[in-house]
C-alpha cells in the first residue's frame, strides 16, 4: 500500500470535466511533478485535495487514514487540511503580519502552541530558507521571491505529511525564480513527500522523483525524469515535450 493513495477523484466546471475518475499514488519522501497543457486539472487536482475544490467523487488515503473529498464535514475537512500544506502561486501572506508572525499564526491557532514555542519553530524554518535576516519585515517590504520562501517556511512548520506546490514560481520575475528553485530544491532533499505542479521543464527533470502527465483531468503518461525526457513513449507526451523545448 502507498503512502498516498488518490482514487476516482472527478471534477467539472458546468459540462466541462476537469479531472475525470483519475488515480494517483504517491510514496513516502517522494516527489512527484505534475506536467500537462494549460487546463487539464493540474492546479484543480492540487484544489481538491485540499479541498479548496468540491469534487463529485474522490477519496484520499494518507498512511492509511482516509478521507470522502466530498464530505461536507468540517471535522473531516480540517483534518484533511491538517495532513496537507499547500504552497500556492501569489504567497497568500498577511500583509499586516511580518515574515515571523505570518510563520506563526498556523502554530499558534491550529496547533494552539504557547508563543514561545511557535516563535521558536518559525524562527527555524525561516533561518532555513534563508529568510532569518528578514523575519521582521511586512510582505510589502520583501521581494516575491522572499515573500514565497516564507510561504514555504510556513507550510514547512506546519510539518505536514504531503506538501502542495501549485506553480511555486508563476507569480515571480525571471530573475527570482532561480531562488526559489534552489530553496525547493532543499526541502526535497529533506525527505518531504512533494506534489508539485510547474512548469519549469529544467527543475522538474532535476528534482522529480516520478513525472505524471496530465491530459483532459486523466493520467495518460508517468515515469521517472530518464523515461519522461529521454525516452517517451507517449505520442501526446512527446507532443508536449517538444512544444515545451521549443
Amino acid at each position: 500500500m502507498s503512502f498516498i493513495e488518490i482514487s476516482n477523484v472527478s471534477k467539472r466546471f458546468g459540462e466541462n470535466v476537469v479531472l475525470d475518475k483519475l488515480n494517483l499514488d504517491v510514496n513516502q519522501g517522494e516527489v512527484v511533478a505534475i506536467i500537462g497543457p494549460s487546463g487539464t486539472g493540474k492546479s484543480t487536482l492540487l484544489r481538491t485535495i485540499n479541498r479548496l475544490e468540491h469534487p463529485e467523487e474522490g477519496s484520499f488515503t494518507i498512511d492509511g487514514r482516509s478521507y470522502y473529498l466530498t464530505s461536507n464535514n468540517k471535522k473531516k475537512i480540517l483534518a484533511l487540511r491538517r495532513e496537507t500544506e499547500m504552497i500556492f502561486q501569489h504567497f497568500n501572506l498577511l500583509k499586516n503580519r511580518t515574515a515571523l508572525e505570518n510563520v506563526m499564526e498556523g502554530l499558534l491557532l491550529v496547533k494552539k502552541l504557547p508563543k514561545n514555542e511557535a516563535r521558536a519553530i518559525a524562527i527555524r524554518e525561516l533561518e532555513k530558507v534563508g529568510m532569518s535576516d528578514r523575519m521582521h519585515h511586512y510582505p510589502r517590504h520583501l521581494s516575491g521571491g522572499q515573500q514565497q520562501r516564507v510561504a514555504i517556511a510556513r507550510a514547512l512548520s506546519m510539518k505536514p505529511n504531503l506538501l502542495l506546490m501549485d506553480e511555486p514560481t508563476s507569480a515571480l520575475d525571471p530573475e527570482l525564480i532561480s531562488e526559489i528553485l534552489a530553496t525547493i530544491r532543499q526541502v526535497a532533499k529533506e525527505g518531504n513527500t512533494i506534489l508539485l505542479v510547474t512548469h519549469e521543464m529544467g527543475f522538474v527533470r532535476n528534482v522529480a522523483d516520478r513525472i505524471i502527465f496530465l491530459e483532459y483531468g486523466k493520467v495518460v503518461a508517468q515515469g521517472t525524469p530518464e523515461e519522461v525526457f529521454s525516452n517517451p513513449k507517449n505520442e501526446r507526451l512527446k507532443e508536449f515535450l517538444q512544444k515545451t523545448n521549443n
